[in-house]
This record gives structure tokens, C-alpha cells and sequence, in this order.
């Protein structure tokens, strides 16, 4: 059931989904939707008054998804001058003729093509670059993380990488596998241990419990700033 609150003067619809919870529970979704869960006994005015309670929460929320799509459906013509994200930095494009093949030192993102006008090729060279140097990166990361949890009996997890739009990245415990999103090699790389440190903690605690912060807070104690750091420079998912 959809329903209506003004928050700040801003109107604001929300979907209020009555159910068997204890607690009020509130979900700013990536486009953009609100939605609320209750218990069937908790009246509309206890959650309305929740909800101005959260009211800068979910403004804030509401306005970093709206710039998170805007950025989304910017696409790349894969032209010279263009910038690609890599480890929170801004590459700037420059295509050349030459031998199929890219490079990059740090400032421009020089890629040689057959033909400067094929952009099927260009988007696809520039693809597997990114999968590189995305699998590359992770490795390093992994390699850095897994010489902290080596005295907690976790072993050498084995990697995954895929595109995912809602999520940074998953665990499974039983499996041995951690899943990262493609696009975090667009992000800082301090953003992107955080992802990583996050989901090796998950072999020890499956869950968000205390002992889960707990652990995080005493191996990364700067991961609140790390987190914000990732949700506020890239334009793509939320881990």
C-alpha cells in the first residue's frame, strides 16, 4: 500500500508493508522508492512519526540515488577527451590508430585501435582492460587482507567478479568464494579494501551482528569513513 508524507516540505510516497516484524523498518531503494515494513499492530502515526524522525536520512538518501542515476545513464562514445573512472580517478581518453591494445600513465588512458571510428571495438578493448585490471587489483587486495585473517583459520578464498546493481559484494562462507562487483575498480582503493575486508569478515560471521562491527572496528577502524567514501564517489551500487 502506497501512502503519503510530507518531510521538510518535500512530498515523499513510501510503501508500507504491514507484516510479522518487531521493529519499523525502513529501505531507501536504489531507484529511488521508499519502503517501509510494520507490524499490523503498530498504528500509521507511531510510523509517520518514524518517518519525520528519519526525515533527513531519507532526503540525504533520496537525493544521493537521483545523482547516482543521473551518472548512470551517462554513456561513452569512446572518443578522445572522454574521462573513465579508475581508482577514484579521472582518466582522460586518447585514441589512436595503431595496433589494437591500451595504456595508461596515470593522467591519460591512451588506446590504439585498427580503426578510430569502429566503437563496437573501442568499448570492447576498453571492457577488457577494466575486467584486467579490476581481477589484478582484487587479487592484490585479497592477497593484502588474507595475511590478517590467516591467525582467525579462514582460508584463500576463491574469487568471483561480475557486474551486480544493487550490491559492492557477497560472501559465501561454505563455498570459499567472494563475489566483487566489476565497477569497483572505479573506486578509491582504500573504498575498495573496505568491500573486501568487509566480505572476508563474513567467513567468521555470516551476518550484520555486533561481533561482525565489532571485528570490523578493530581491523579497520576507519571503515565508517572508507564506506562513506564509496557511497558518495561512485555513481553505481551500494554495498
Amino acid at each position: 500500500m502506497n501512502k503519503i508524507i510530507y518531510l521538510d516540505g518535500r512530498k515523499v510516497v513510501y510503501e508500507l508493508d504491514r507484516k510479522k516484524v518487531k521493529n519499523i523498518n525502513l529501505r531507501i531503494r536504489y531507484d529511488c522508492s521508499v519502503y517501509v515494513s510494520a507490524n499490523r499492530k503498530v498504528a500509521d502515526s507511531v510510523i509517520e512519526e518514524y518517518l519525520q524522525k528519519k526525515s533527513a536520512y531519507i532526503l540525504s538518501s533520496l537525493d544521493k540515488y537521483a545523482e547516482i542515476a543521473k551518472y548512470a545513464d551517462n554513456k561513452h562514445s569512446y572518443v578522445t577527451g572522454e574521462s573513465f573512472r579508475y581508482l577514484g580517478k579521472d582518466l582522460r581518453l586518447a585514441v589512436v590508430h595503431g595496433k589494437n591494445g591500451i595504456s595508461s600513465d596515470g593522467v591519460y588512458l591512451t588506446l590504439s585501435v585498427s580503426d578510430i571510428h569502429d566503437t563496437a571495438l573501442k568499448e570492447k578493448l576498453i571492457d577488457k582492460w577494466y575486467d584486467t585490471q579490476c581481477r589484478e587489483v582484487s587479487i592484490k587486495i585479497i592477497d593484502e587482507t588474507f595475511r590478517v585473517f590467516r591467525k582467525y583459520n579462514v582460508a584463500m578464498p576463491r574469487l568471483s567478479l561480475r557486474n551486480m546493481v544493487s550490491r559492492w559484494g557477497s560472501c559465501q562462507p561454505k563455498k570459499g568464494i567472494i563475489t566483487l562487483n566489476k565497477r569497483l575498480i572505479e573506486t578509491p582503493r582504500n573504498a575498495f579494501e573496505y568491500v573486501v575486508m568487509h566480505e572476508f569478515i563474513h567467513f567468521l560471521y555470516p551476518n550484520h551482528s555486533n561481533n561482525f562491527y565489532e571485528l570490523l572496528s578493530t581491523l579497520m577502524p576507519d571503515w565508517k569513513v572508507r564506506k562513506d567514501l564509496l557511497e558518495t564517489t561512485a555513481f553505481y551500487a551500494s554495498e
